[in-house]
């Protein structure tokens, strides 16, 4: 795992030693760098090593020096990749570096290589014959990258968005769009990013900067789609509970290849109890490092369920034991090394576990992507109901229900009942193509439309949650969620958050279920095989009957929460109210005494303002004070 910065244009070495070392804690183990003093291109790369520990220096050449790349990631599929090529004619400098599948990858299939690839990678290829960089981004974004629209003579690039902000020539203006969308979403949704000027490269696109006529052209690869095949049917059952066990023992083992130690997140839940399961299926011999991080406080413990499981496996288990209220303390040194703001408070936790795990290994196995490919959220069991209520219920009595419900006594605990359905009213009120972001937004668009100082249309707020759901118009209610969650929420909320907590950290984590072969197996399984009379994830519930113990199959979800609501009615002592360009003050401050006072509950507004005051201020501070610094 590493992190890569570069750019063509307009700079110095200076400045890419800059962005580099603004990097380092995503790769502490090296770092390389190269610049084409004719064509003004430099690139730039910190490394955390892996794989091919002697022989994996970046950038990376091919044999004469004609095409060289920075990598950040894995590529899980790179020895058959590899043995391909060099029946193409290729030949290897380095006996087993992922990296260098790339640049003869390049060579061969030209744009084509990223649809080649299983595993997560962004990656910048330099190719001086053709006079082009060549970026890509895996499949569903679990490796960040950013870059910025051509312009004053530079195109630049980075892993995060504070080493992109370290040239001189990028804005340190907020992008007044991205922030509208980060009070809507709790995220900011690709392409979108904080910064004037500045973009993400959405999972499953590459993009090609050309340096003759200084040319950007951004492609979609592959897209995350539902299309089930309407033959399987419950007769299929016993054949498809067999498939998805070999897939996902494929899809462990294949993330198992590194030449450091390597552990599984185990919190005791359905899908990192199953990635230790596959594992433990698909290398019975060996004995597995597991983690859990547990609280001294019962309603948000789940460490009693991992030991479970851990116990059952046979795993070496490691847990540590905290007091909730010490996380608190953890908040602004979490939220200044974010770079970039996010409204979920569950980065808290996921950062200490990740602290955690950095003692003992430098990889990580999850079970990230199988709530969204296998219909693992509360709101889906809501879909069905909201249709008919939003049939049957006429507005004015939705109107008196939501005030019905504002009257309720505002509780601290975690999704406590009066906070479920005050959200689950609030999504109600606008209609089902923005149904699922407002159910989990911050704000919901009248507030919005209040706190935002530029006149604000909800069609553009939320454009491409709005596509999403209407191009799937002839589908069912089901997928089109299905489909929102992997190609929104998964990439740039739950992905973001883990890879910033491992990178905080310098630990690499690998996502089980975002295998190739498992997620498109996934794509494929009609609606009913992952929610059925109400139960979610109903056949991964099946594989898992035969591997793990009925309590943890049947226990109910949990989600790695915090007292949110509760800490900030005195976290942090003063209310943050640092000036946003384009944000109503007046509002920002109301929301915080109210919330403090227990008037109202405003806890998910309140931590993505806060992480909007941490993240804005590393950001937007002048490019000079960084430097003197």
């Amino acid at each position: 795992m590493c992190g890569l910065a570069g750019f063509a244009g307009r700079g110095s070495r200076i400045d890419l030693d800059r962005m580099t070392a603004a990097l380092a804690h995503r790769g502490p183990d090296g770092d390389g760098f190269y610049v084409d003093e004719l064509r003004h291109v430099f690139l730039g790369h910190r490394r955390l090593a892996i794989v091919d520990l002697a022989a994996g220096d970046q950038p990376m050449w091919n044999e004469d020096g004609q095409v060289g790349v920075v990598f950040n990631g894995e590529l899980y599929n790179h020895a058959e990749l590899r043995q391909r090529l060099i029946r193409c004619g290729h030949r290897f400098a380095s006996h087993h570096s992922d990296t260098e599948i790339l640049v003869h990858g390049w060579e061969e299939w030209g744009e084509d290589l990223p649809l080649r690839l299983n595993g997560m990678f962004a990656f910048a290829i330099y190719d001086r014959r053709r006079a082009c960089l060549f970026l890509a981004r895996d499949r569903f974004g679990e490796k960040p990258l950013y870059y910025t629209a051509p312009q004053r003579g530079l195109f630049a690039f980075a892993s995060e968005l504070s080493a992109l902000a370290c040239h001189p020539d990028v804005s340190r203006s907020l992008d007044q769009r991205a922030l509208q969308k980060l009070f809507a979403y709790g995220y900011i949704p690709a392409p979108h990013a904080l910064l004037q000027g500045t973009r993400k490269l959405p999972g499953g696109h590459w993009l090609r900067f050309d340096l003759a006529d200084a040319t950007l052209s951004v492609r979609p690869y592959w897209r995350f789609r539902i299309e089930p095949d309407d033959g399987l049917g419950v007769d299929a059952e016993p054949r498809l509970i067999d498939e998805l066990t070999a897939l996902l023992g494929q899809a462990a083992e294949r993330r198992l290849m590194s030449d450091v130690p390597l552990g599984v997140f185990l919190s005791g839940g359905l899908d990192s109890s199953l990635v230790l399961a596959a594992l433990v299926a698909a290398r019975p011999n060996d004995r597995f490092d597991t983690f859990t991080i547990g609280f001294t406080e019962p309603s948000f413990d789940e460490s009693a369920y991992a030991s479970t499981v851990a116990a059952h496996l046979g795993s070496q288990h490691h847990q540590r034991m905290l007091a909730m209220d010490g996380a608190r303390e953890l908040i602004p040194s979490v939220l200044s090394r974010l770079d970039e703001p996010l409204g979920d408070a569950s980065i808290l936790p996921t950062a200490m576990l990740c602290g955690f795990a950095r003692e003992h290994v430098t990889v990580a196995l999850s079970g990230d992507g199988g709530d969204e490919l296998f219909a693992g959220y509360d709101p889906f069991l809501a879909l069905k109901p909201a249709e008919l209520y939003s049939r049957f219920v006429p507005a004015s009595g939705h109107q008196s229900l939501r005030k019905l419900a504002a009257m309720l006594p505002i509780s601290q605990a975690n999704m406590s009942l009066d906070f479920k359905l005050r959200r689950s009213l609030m999504g109600l009120s606008y209609p089902a193509s923005i149904r699922l972001p407002v159910w989990m937004s911050p704000l919901e668009p009248r507030d919005l439309a209040e706190i935002i100082e530029a006149p604000l249309r909800v069609e553009e707020v939320y454009d491409e949650a709005i596509a999403l759901w209407d191009s799937g118009e002839s589908k069912p209610v089901v997928d089109r969620a299905l489909e929102f969650f992997t190609t929104f929420y998964l990439q740039d909320d739950i992905l973001t958050k883990v890879d910033r907590a491992a990178m905080m950290v310098s630990l690499e984590t690998r996502a089980v279920f975002l295998d190739n072969d498992l997620v498109e197996f996934c794509r494929r399984l009609p609606n009913h095989f992952k929610l059925r009379n109400g139960e979610r994830k109903y056949l991964l519930k099946q594989v898992a009957r035969r591997l793990l113990p009925k309590a943890i199959v049947e226990r109910k979800k949990k989600g790695f929460g915090i007292p949110l609501a509760k800490w900030l009615r005195s976290v942090p002592a003063e209310p943050p109210l640092r000036p946003i360009d384009g944000v109503r003050p007046a509002w920002v401050r109301r929301a915080w005494d109210e919330h403090r006072a227990g008037r109202a509950d405003h806890r998910l507004f309140l931590w993505t303002w806060l992480s909007l005051q941490h993240t804005a201020a590393t950001l937007t501070t002048d490019y000079r004070e960084k430097v003197a610094a």
